[in-house]
């Protein structure tokens, strides 16, 4: 196998003196091979520049553009289209261990694109962006790139841009050894982009949780212990939802927990934890088992308590911590909500989902005495799943519990396996 190899990302027509700084430092510091990709506007001829933009065209197989004549805008989705396939090529045929790109919002928005759809998880992905100190849901969405804020833009070798630049350099060499020991010794078997089974015969299942849902998850990952899977846990917080949603539609589940739903009020309400349109439809779709519950609908998520607009300042806010004020969701917006959990979940096969609902609360704030407490408004949620899915053949189960009782997640733990056809193997904790 060849060395380890770094792809350097960059447009070479404005960033070169930066990029060719990195190139050197992983070559002749860190030992690294180095192909640099130029995704310029404008064609530069240096020696090391492993793709030119010509190549790009070329090997893509996609027919060629004429980008002079193209807005900025244009030419970056021109440039990605065409980037992508050669990136995936590189990486399945092993020839590159690492991503690498320096960028302003532009560069680091083409190259995050590239590395999201080309890349799968697990392989190192690095992004040195003036955009890396504020918002950077754009970029990293749901992939685990990993991004370095340049502090000074990247327009010139200065001593604050160098000591970034090589720690950039130093990271990236450091992850693509990682990544190619990993594949030498074939000991972690890299996710491939088909995302194919792992040599054991664990089943992976995916469970979603929150804070006031952690108890829950906490009990069910005790429970599934006894059996052969494998557990992977999403935080609700928008990325972990789309994440998952990602992964289901790859067909990467065998069963799916999908206990903390949180991310539907967030979306319909405004909050900051959206995971956007298609939660709670990729697993149905694959036609993957999947036990569904209400966690974490009776709030939404806003950043400080100045951050909550102004239409809901007369709502039941609760400060969750000094970055996260939380607003409970009405009888008007769970309503809607158990509505759209049917809608979204109407299509799925009926003998492979199941929704159950924690009648006594659907969080650890709306059990009987927290300041959630509401069953006017759990009431709402809860007829409108059932009249929701009325017809449909799926079943939903009404349980006297709340959603972290120790009794209702054994209960949702037992359908699933039970839907999944595992035995257990290990005596339950």
């Amino acid at each position: 196998m060849a060395h380890p190899t770094v792809a350097l990302i960059g447009t070479c027509d404005t960033k070169l003196e930066e990029l060719l700084y990195v190139h050197d430092k992983l070559v002749n510091q860190h030992g690294m091979q180095c192909k640099l990709i130029d995704v310029g506007r404008t064609p530069s001829d240096h020696p090391s520049i492993s793709i030119r933009q010509s190549d790009i065209f070329r090997l893509s197989g996609i027919p060629p553009v004429d980008l002079t004549a193209l807005p900025r805008g244009e030419v970056i989705s021109t440039l990605i289209k065409h980037t992508i396939p050669i990136v995936a090529s590189m990486q399945e045929s092993n020839a590159i261990h690492a991503a690498l790109s320096l960028g302003g919002s532009g560069g680091s928005s083409l190259a995050a694109e590239v590395m999201r759809a080309a890349l799968p998880l697990g392989f190192p992905k690095l992004i040195v962006s003036t955009m890396a100190a504020g918002d950077v849901r754009p970029y990293v969405g749901e992939s685990d790139v990993t991004m370095m804020h340049s502090v000074v833009d990247i327009a010139g070798l200065n001593d604050i841009l160098c000591a970034v630049l090589d720690n950039a350099a130093g990271a990236i060499a450091g992850m693509a050894r990682a990544q190619h020991t990993r594949l030498v010794h074939a000991t972690s078997p890299a996710l491939s982009n088909s995302l194919s089974a792992p040599p054991s015969q664990d089943k992976r299942i995916a469970i979603t949780m929150f804070g006031v849902t952690t108890p829950a998850v906490t009990h069910a990952r005790a429970l599934l212990a006894a059996y052969p899977c494998t557990t992977y846990i999403f935080h609700a917080t928008g990325a972990g939802g789309r994440a998952l949603e990602r992964l289901a539609a790859a067909h990467y589940w065998d069963g799916v927990l999908d206990l903390t739903t949180t991310e539907l009020a967030d979306a319909l309400l405004g909050g900051v934890l959206s995971a956007g349109d298609m939660r709670l439809t990729s697993v149905g779709a694959a036609r993957v088992p999947q036990i569904v519950s209400l966690g974490a609908l009776d709030m939404v998520n806003f950043g400080p308590r100045e951050t909550v607009p102004g239409k809901y300042h007369g709502r039941n806010l609760h400060m969750h911590n000094p970055s996260i004020t939380l607003m409970r969701t009405s009888p008007e917006d769970c309503a809607t909500l158990g509505q759209q959990v049917a809608e979204r979940l109407a299509g799925a096969d009926p003998d492979l989902t199941e929704v159950w609902v924690p009648v006594r609360g659907v969080s650890a704030l709306s059990v009987c005495g927290q300041q959630f407490h509401d069953p006017e408004a759990d009431r709402a949620l809860f007829s409108a799943v059932k009249a929701g899915l009325g017809g449909t053949g799926i079943r939903v189960r009404e349980e006297d519990h709340d959603i972290n009782d120790p009794a209702f997640v054994q209960g949702m733990v037992q359908r699933l396996v039970e839907m999944m056809g595992l035995e257990p193997v290990r005596d339950e904790v």
